[in-house]
């Protein structure tokens, strides 16, 4: 008679390798789907960056750019209330807004300003500049800017300040003052009219645009992506007249440490001004005082050259 135990001992035997497969297949499956499941979110993720990335190139003009626009109309009383007039080209279209001088002027200023507000904005800037000197003020409207035609951008932004440097008188000198993105713009005419730029001043600047873009957005490769490339410190590599840079401490739009690199790596004569406590748009507006002994370094270093 067949003894029970080992028949069922044996079935059990047989049927535990059959098991063991069936489970190693589970267990397999569910790591196919796990994996599967985790390819499908990498693949979401990065088809959403790539559109982040895409979605920011295409407005990233609108990102950087944030001017005032102006009826003609309103930015004529703007300019009586601000004491500006009109300064256009031969063709009589709009360049910017004039300070003249009072008296027998002794040389220009261009101012070129940041990337909000428009021209008409910048009497903190021309007034107590007209004051401490006789010279006449000229501060440029952007394209895109105030009632000034046209759009915000590198390309426009740099041929219109070609065009107002040649419309300026050419027998006596000529001072740039910059700030914010404006800097960019001031270094560009520096590189090619070095000979007729006396003097610098640059407020809240920066070495490379998209240095501070990387900074503002590290998640996104903005050295890649940034179509306007202001490269002030590689602008300013062949010139050589005297220039102030004036830093906000407590910057957070461009941090100080890109106005620090422009100034470190700049070869010329230079001064340095950080002020304490200030936030970007803190520190441009100065006392007459203090814009005499702008001019006084400039034109000591001039006479030094």
């Amino acid at each position: 008679m067949c003894n029970p135990v080992p028949v069922l001992c044996s079935c059990a035997l047989a049927r535990a390798p059959h098991n063991s497969s069936i489970a190693e297949k589970i267990v397999f499956t569910s790591n196919r789907i796990r994996l599967r499941r985790a390819m499908q979110m990498l693949l979401t993720l990065l088809i959403l960056y790539v559109l982040l990335a895409l979605f920011v190139m295409l407005v990233q003009r609108r990102l950087i750019y944030l001017p005032t626009k102006l009826s003609a109309e309103m930015a004529s009383q703007m300019a009586q209330q601000e004491g500006f007039q009109p300064w256009r080209n031969q063709s009589g279209e709009l360049m910017g807004w004039h300070l003249p001088a009072e008296s027998s002027p002794s040389g220009s200023v261009l101012i070129v300003h940041g990337n909000a507000g428009s021209a008409l904005n910048r009497g903190y800037l021309a007034r107590p500049i007209h004051g401490a000197a006789a010279l006449d003020v000229f501060v440029l409207e952007y394209p895109g800017y105030g009632a000034r035609t046209g759009a915000p951008g590198l390309p426009g932004f740099l041929s219109a300040a070609e065009v107002a440097f040649a419309s300026l008188p050419t027998n006596r000198p000529v001072y740039l003052v910059a700030e914010s993105i404006g800097s960019g713009v001031a270094a560009h005419l520096a590189k090619m009219h070095g000979e007729r730029v006396a003097g610098l001043i640059f407020f809240a600047p920066y070495d490379d645009l998209a240095h501070v873009g990387q900074k503002q957005m590290p998640f996104l490769p903005v050295k890649l992506l940034l179509r306007d490339r202001f490269k002030p410190a590689e602008w300013l590599k062949d010139y050589r007249g005297p220039t102030k840079i004036v830093l906000a401490e407590a910057d957070t739009i461009i941090p100080m440490k890109f106005g620090r690199k422009l100034y470190d790596g700049y070869a010329g004569p230079k001064i340095v001004e950080v002020i304490a406590g200030a936030g970007h748009n803190d520190i441009a507006a100065q006392e007459i005082g203090w814009w005499r002994a702008v001019f006084a370094f400039w034109q000591k270093e001039r006479q030094r050259h």
